[in-house]
Order: structure tokens, then C-alpha cells, then sequence
């Protein structure tokens, strides 16, 4: 396996468990949440810290990955705008009493989010097409991500959302490096010596 790809995949899966455990302080945190006391102050501190973290993690795998692997235009485009938005999401989310306009209990904005997350979850694909395990760990994710659209069912803000896009993006993550280590699926990558068919005749 390409080592900075490696790296790349590493940062991703670290980057998004980060992501799972600010969604489960959050949830912490709207349940003891009471204004101004020290434990909600406690929990709004280690949910930005591990943002911050989960998005300095998250920058590095998109570096990795965007440097390393050939081509792939919409995976590279793709993912960048997806962690663009879920930054958004997670600073609305922590200080939504300062956004008017922010519904984080909307169906619409649960049904953007999922399926704009399914989306970009779909581009990961192009890695390696036509193979059978990839394909199925992308479904799978896909089905969790489109699960999070429960959250709203369930009165449970967006950050329900985020979490179950994080916890498929981390079994995604993990799926990748698993399937490279066993050489189950194959990704071109900056440096790799050109693949070159063995050329057969029938005259000779």
C-alpha cells in the first residue's frame, strides 16, 4: 500500500471517530444542558476541542488522499465540500441559540444532509470500480448515512445525523485500509510504476 495514501486513510478514520465522540458530547450536552453551569461549560469545551481535532485530522486525510491518488476529480471535490458543510453544521449546531434561522429538528434540512452525505459517500466508488467488497462497504455505509433521516422521526437534532455519517465514513475509512492491506482492491497512485499489459502474439 502507497504509504501517504495509508497515512490519508489513517487520519480519515481517525478524523471521523473524533466526529462520532463530539456527536455523543453533544448529546451529553442537551441533556444536562443549564446555562451558565460549569458542567455545560465543561461539555462545550470537549465537544469544540474535538471538532477542532476531528477537522485538523479530516485536513490532513483530504491532503493525503487528493495528493497521492490519481484522478478520482469527483472524490476530491466531493468530500472537501462535504467536510466544508459539516463544519458548518457542528459550529450551528453548538451555538444555535445565536442562529434564528437555524431549525435543527427540520426534516428538510435532515433529508438535505442525508442525502447530500450518501452522495459524496457514493464518489468513493471510483477508487477501485467494479469490485464486489468496496461496492458493498459503500452500500453499507450508504444506509446508515440515509438512516440518520430517522433522527427527525425520533425529535433528535441534526447532530443525530452527524453521528451516523461519521460512524458510516469510519467503517468506510476502515473498510479501505482493510481491503488494501489484503490487496482486495487496487487504487493508482502518484509514483506507482505504470501497469503495462504483456503484450501477446499470435504469430510468435
Amino acid at each position: 500500500m502507497h504509504e501517504r495514501l495509508s497515512r490519508g486513510l489513517t487520519y480519515g478514520l481517525v478524523g471521523n471517530l473524533l466526529f462520532v465522540c463530539f456527536s455523543i458530547v453533544c448529546f451529553i450536552y442537551y441533556s444536562f444542558y443549564s446555562a451558565g453551569s460549569v458542567l455545560s461549560i465543561i461539555l462545550e469545551v470537549v465537544a469544540y476541542t474535538l471538532e477542532a481535532s476531528g477537522f485538523f485530522c479530516i485536513l490532513l486525510a483530504i491532503i493525503d488522499i487528493n495528493k497521492t491518488v490519481r484522478m478520482r476529480n469527483w472524490l476530491k471535490l466531493g468530500y472537501p465540500v462535504y467536510i466544508a458543510v459539516e463544519l458548518i453544521l457542528m459550529i450551528m449546531e453548538l451555538n444555535s441559540a445565536y442562529f434564528d434561522f437555524y431549525e435543527p429538528y427540520s426534516l428538510v434540512l435532515a433529508i438535505g444532509h442525508a442525502v447530500f452525505s450518501a452522495a459524496v459517500c457514493f464518489t468513493f466508488l471510483s477508487l477501485d470500480p467494479g469490485k464486489t467488497c468496496l461496492e458493498a462497504a459503500v452500500i453499507i455505509c450508504l444506509g446508515v448515512i440515509l438512516g440518520g433521516m430517522l433522527g427527525n422521526i425520533l425529535n433528535i437534532r441534526i447532530y443525530f445525523s452527524i453521528l451516523t455519517n461519521a460512524v458510516a465514513f469510519s467503517a468506510l475509512f476502515g473498510a479501505i485500509k482493510w481491503f488494501l492491506s489484503r490487496e482486495m482492491i487496487e487504487i493508482d497512485c502518484h509514483g506507482d510504476k505504470a501497469r503495462v499489459d504483456e503484450y501477446k502474439s499470435t504469430f510468435f
